[in-house]
């Protein structure tokens, strides 16, 4: 008789059908994270939250899908992915509509606080399920980058839906995107999704997930808040609450027979390498999204709805590469892609450096072009080599860990790369005394508020010296990003090189 192993172990029709299905939320997702900042000024026109309200109803979605990651993943694993997913489909359909419909600041960050948590459910269960319904690596590499093209889509079409919305509609209008989607989820997904939970679960461990929530919020809380704000006791404190968390947490992964997230994972070189990898990505790649959208809107003087459109050139850039790369994957060693990417990117970051006040859109647009081109496919193959390096009933935990690695590289993108630029600037607008409110050298975005208030020339000097200081801060991170990205990519290729090519 023929051998049909292939052919079974092979995808069909009702899988890709799955996968689309699983496409959707990991758009929503991203695009939920966006939509936010347009509809602030009429949110906060029409709830007037205090400052601190105001702070969480931005961040407590990010905070919360960073924390339950990790815990949700294992969940998954334990009472069933499918379970998990359509339970967080529904929950973040409902918490949508509260959150469109909200009274009150405090009804606002109770409702984002459901997003973050439901949001949390999506993320691992659609990644593991695709494990298991493409069992071939070809096509699951294939799978995977449809569902990072779908990840990185949604925050280049956030702030498209976004502005569309509400130039039609109230500022609630931009979470209502998200009910339809969520409907259609829940119905088809008990028809083209398979149900998978590891045949032998234990008890998730509770005092465990407690850990990793504490650990990933204080992080990623401390980050953001110094980033924003400097060094201050308080983020500070949170930090290393955060790591000790994490200290307590790996030691107790080691002494449980069934831990929430299996150390022995890292002793794959695959899944240690790809980890890594990924987040340092995760903060070149974000981190110069958010430069690029300050820098086109205060140094080129761009509006909002300009920028974002001017933003599609760098996704569809990456798409595209990370298709050519995923079909690549089969017949080239994944070490060479990836290498091969990191030093595209770093080409893309030596074009940056000749970005200035004066440069325009060509040097910004190619510069970021050539960054999402490279860097794209390193996120697609390094989350498919990290699913695919954990055993079926880890799955859950292994693409919980890859999601926390983005989350924590996207909390450092700004901590890193944003505050590299604002010293730069800083420096630049104290080295001149211009005899203007010390203000003015804080952020570029203060220094244009105050040249609003001086009299013509004046005023404009102020903002051609503030934008030629915040391009400065750009181009410098960027001298600095091309001698990382290139070491990065020989320690990459050096360490993955004997990896089994799959």
């Amino acid at each position: 008789m023929p051998d049909t192993s292939k052919e079974t172990a092979r995808a069909g029709w009702k899988q890709w059908a799955g996968l689309a299905v699983l496409a959707l939320p990991a758009m929503l997702v991203m695009i939920d994270m966006s939509v936010l900042h347009l509809a602030m000024p009429r949110l906060s026109a029409d709830l007037d939250p205090s400052a601190p309200r105001l702070l969480w109803i931005t961040d407590i979605y990010g905070f919360l899908i960073a924390g339950a990651l990790i815990p949700m993943g294992a969940l998954g694993d334990r009472i069933g992915r499918r379970r998990v997913l359509l339970v967080g489909a529904a929950t973040f359909g409902a918490a949508s509509v509260l959150a469109a419909y909200a009274p009150t600041a405090e009804t606002l960050i109770a409702a984002r606080a459901l997003l973050g948590l439901a949001g949390a459910a999506l993320g691992p269960s659609t990644l593991s399920l695709i494990s298991v319904m493409f069992h071939d690596p070809r096509q699951r590499t294939t799978a995977i980058t449809v569902w990072m093209a779908s990840f990185m889509a949604g925050g280049a079409v956030g702030p498209l839906v976004g502005g569309v919305m509400l130039e039609y509609f109230w500022w609630g209008s931009v979470f209502l995107a998200a009910v339809p989607v969520m409907v259609l989820l829940v119905v088809l997904g008990p028809i083209l999704l398979p149900e998978y939970r590891d045949p032998r679960p234990a008890r998730l461990d509770l005092p465990s997930a407690a850990m990793s929530l504490t650990a990933a919020l204080a992080v990623v809380y401390g980050i953001k808040e110094m980033a924003k704000d400097g060094f201050a006791s308080v983020p500070a404190v949170a930090v290393v609450l955060g790591l000790v968390a994490g200290v307590l947490f790996v030691r107790r992964q080691r002494r449980l027979a069934h831990p929430v997230l299996d150390l022995s994972l890292f002793a794959n070189r695959a899944f240690t390498v790809s980890l890594g990898t990924l987040t340092i990505t995760v903060i070149f790649m974000l981190g110069t999204q958010f430069l690029m959208a300050q820098y086109m809107q205060m140094v080129l003087g761009l509006s909002p709805l300009t920028a974002g459109l001017w933003g599609l050139p760098l996704v569809i850039a990456g798409t595209v590469a990370i298709f050519v790369a995923s079909a690549l994957a089969g017949k080239i060693h994944r070490a060479s892609i990836i290498g091969t990417g990191l030093v595209v990117a770093a080409a893309g970051f030596a074009v940056l450096t000749q970005a200035d006040a004066s440069a325009g859109l060509p040097v910004v647009v190619t510069g970021s072009v050539l960054l999402f081109a490279g860097l794209m496919p390193v996120s697609g193959l390094g989350i498919d080599m990290i699913v695919g390096a954990a055993p079926p009933p880890q799955a859950g935990a292994a693409a919980a860990a890859g999601e926390t690695t983005q989350e924590l590289g996207g909390a450092l993108r700004i901590a890193l790369l944003g505050s590299l630029v604002n010293a730069v600037y800083h420096g630049r607008m104290t080295e001149t005394a211009f005899g203007h409110p010390p203000a003015a050298a804080e952020t570029l975005p203060a220094a244009l508020a105050v040249a609003r208030s001086l009299p013509g020339p004046a005023g404009d000097e102020l903002v051609a010296f503030a934008r030629d200081a915040f391009a400065d801060g750009l181009r410098l991170t960027s001298a600095i990003a091309v001698p990382v990205l290139l070491g990065l990519a020989g320690v990459v290729v050096f360490l993955l090189r004997k990896v089994e090519r799959t």
